[in-house]
């Protein structure tokens, strides 16, 4: 217990609240010389990362690049990096809700991501996120998702909430479940690059097509008996990919050329089975 909250300190994190008015909140009327440095601050802002509709996922883009591979994490590379605590910072000075829709979505599975690499880091690897067992806001242990460890705009959050309540019920976008990593291999596999609002309907197909039918493989449709082989996470979240087996096959069928197999789905004729899910870390170097 006392080892946990030693490293939740070292996190810096605390309980959920604002930090203290952003400059977005301030209202006063400008004078000219006022209305000069607030253009010079908004460029400030914007090159950080931080202007009105935007946010800058460079640092992390640059070490998702350098440290995923073959659908891989390689975790003590990110504990190395400088860049890691840079974008979190980032992440604290943020204010998602000045961000277009398309990069708030794109922001917050970022955030998600990044955090869950800090998680597994901050609180030692072992064999499996499950694992983890951080203090929680009453003291207690909980899991890795229900622990305050994600920092955003001078909120704290836990895992689950982003997921859930920052993603699933305010966006209301199945393909996310592609997109948002929670350090196991049986999850989607991480994106070598950050989600960003211009390329995200791209990235989130992307994703869609390399979860289902790439190397992870979350979806094999036995064409011949009329059995669809799919991952946990379509009955975890069922009803966000349809209202029945039918419009769950339809919705996956999108992501396959003209075959037997996209037949089989579009008819709705077929088995539903699932995939045992692997909750094993997703880490490079265990994997070697």
């Amino acid at each position: 217990m006392e080892e946990a909250a030693r490293r939740v300190s070292r996190l810096g994190l605390r309980g959920r609240g604002v930090a203290g008015p952003s400059p977005w909140e301030r209202r006063v009327r400008p004078s000219a010389g006022a209305a000069l440095l607030a253009g010079i601050l908004c460029l400030a802002w914007s090159n950080d990362g931080l202007s009105p509709g935007r946010f800058d996922h460079g640092l992390f883009d640059g070490l998702l690049r350098s440290h995923v591979a073959k659908e891989l994490v390689d975790y003590e590379a990110f504990a190395r990096a400088p860049a890691m605590p840079e974008y979190l910072a980032k992440l604290e000075q943020a204010q998602p809700e000045t961000l277009s829709e398309p990069e708030r979505l794109a922001f917050w599975i970022n955030v998600y991501n990044a955090y869950t690499i800090q998680v597994i880091n901050a609180f030692g690897h072992g064999k499996s996120i499950r694992d983890i067992a951080i203090l929680g806001r009453d003291g207690k242990p909980v899991s890795a998702w229900k622990a305050p460890v994600v920092r955003v705009g001078g909120h704290t959050y836990t895992l689950d909430e982003v997921e859930h309540d920052l993603i699933r019920a305010r966006f209301r976008e199945p393909r996310a479940h592609f997109a948002l990593v929670c350090a196991a291999i049986g999850c989607p596999p991480l994106r070598s690059e950050a989600y960003v609002g211009d390329r995200l309907e791209s990235e989130l197909d992307d994703q869609a097509r390399s979860f289902l039918y790439g190397r992870s493989k979350g979806c094999r449709v036995d064409a011949a008996n009329g059995i669809v082989y799919l991952s946990q996470i379509f009955v975890w979240y069922r009803d966000d990919f349809g209202a029945n087996d039918a419009a769950v096959g339809r919705f996956i069928a999108r992501y396959l050329p003209e075959t037997p197999e996209r037949r089989v789905l579009m008819s709705g004729r077929f088995r539903l089975v699932p995939i045992p899910f692997d909750w094993g870390l997703n880490d490079l170097r265990q994997a070697h």
